[in-house]
C-alpha cells in the first residue's frame, strides 16, 4: 500500500492562533466598524441637508426713490425699504442660516446581543417636516417670509432617507477593507 505522504500542521495552528485573536477583538473591531459607518452617514447627510437663506426684499416691501440731481447731472435711482420692508430687515437682520444642518448628531454604539446600533439624529425640531415633507395652508400669509403660500404640499428633501440607500450599498466593501486591514496588521 502506498503511503499517504507528510502534511505540515504548523500553519494551520497559526491560522487557528490568529481566529483565537480575532475573537477577542471582534467587539472592538465591530464598534470601529460601526463609528465608522456612521460617520460615513453624518458627512453624506449634512451635505445634503439644505441651508436656509436671508429672503432679498425686491417688489412690494421696496420702492425706487429718484434722486434730485445736483449741478446740472442726472439723478439717480435709490431703492428704499418701506415701512413692512424696514420691519422685515429688521426681523431678519443677523439670521445665518445652517441650523438644520448642524443640528446633525451621532449617539453611542450599542450592543444589543450580536448586533451593534448606533444613532444618526437631528435634534431640530422640524428636522421631519423638511426630510418627508409637510402640508401647510395655501394663501395664509407667512410674515417671516413676507409673503403668501403657494402650495398644499412641500415635497420632502429625503437626505436621511438618501444618504441610508447610498451608505447601503457601500458598506459591505467598506467593512471588507477593515478587516482586510486588520488581518494584515495581524500577520506581522
Amino acid at each position: 500500500m502506498a503511503g499517504w505522504g507528510s502534511c505540515e500542521f504548523s500553519e494551520l495552528r497559526r491560522l487557528a492562533e490568529r481566529m483565537d485573536g480575532l475573537q477577542a477583538h471582534v467587539g472592538e473591531i465591530s464598534a470601529a466598524m460601526v463609528k465608522e459607518l456612521a460617520q460615513r452617514m453624518l458627512d453624506k447627510v449634512t451635505k445634503r441637508t439644505p441651508v436656509g437663506k436671508k429672503p432679498k426684499f425686491d417688489g412690494p416691501q421696496t420702492e425706487r426713490i429718484r434722486a434730485l440731481p445736483q449741478g446740472g447731472g442726472r439723478g439717480r435711482s435709490y431703492r428704499m425699504l418701506t415701512r413692512n420692508g424696514a420691519i422685515l430687515e429688521r426681523y431678519w437682520n443677523g439670521y445665518v442660516g445652517g441650523n438644520l444642518r448642524r443640528s446633525w448628531q451621532v449617539g453611542n454604539v450599542v450592543r444589543r446581543g450580536d448586533a451593534f446600533e448606533i444613532e444618526v439624529f437631528n435634534t431640530a425640531e422640524y428636522a421631519s417636516f423638511v426630510e418627508y415633507g409637510h402640508r401647510q395652508t395655501p394663501g395664509r400669509y407667512v410674515p417671516a417670509l413676507g409673503k403668501r403660500l403657494k402650495n398644499g404640499w412641500v415635497k420632502g428633501r429625503f437626505m436621511l432617507t438618501v444618504s441610508e440607500e447610498e451608505l447601503k450599498v457601500q458598506a459591505p466593501a467598506v467593512i471588507e477593507k477593515r478587516l482586510m486591514e486588520y488581518f494584515a496588521g495581524m500577520e506581522r
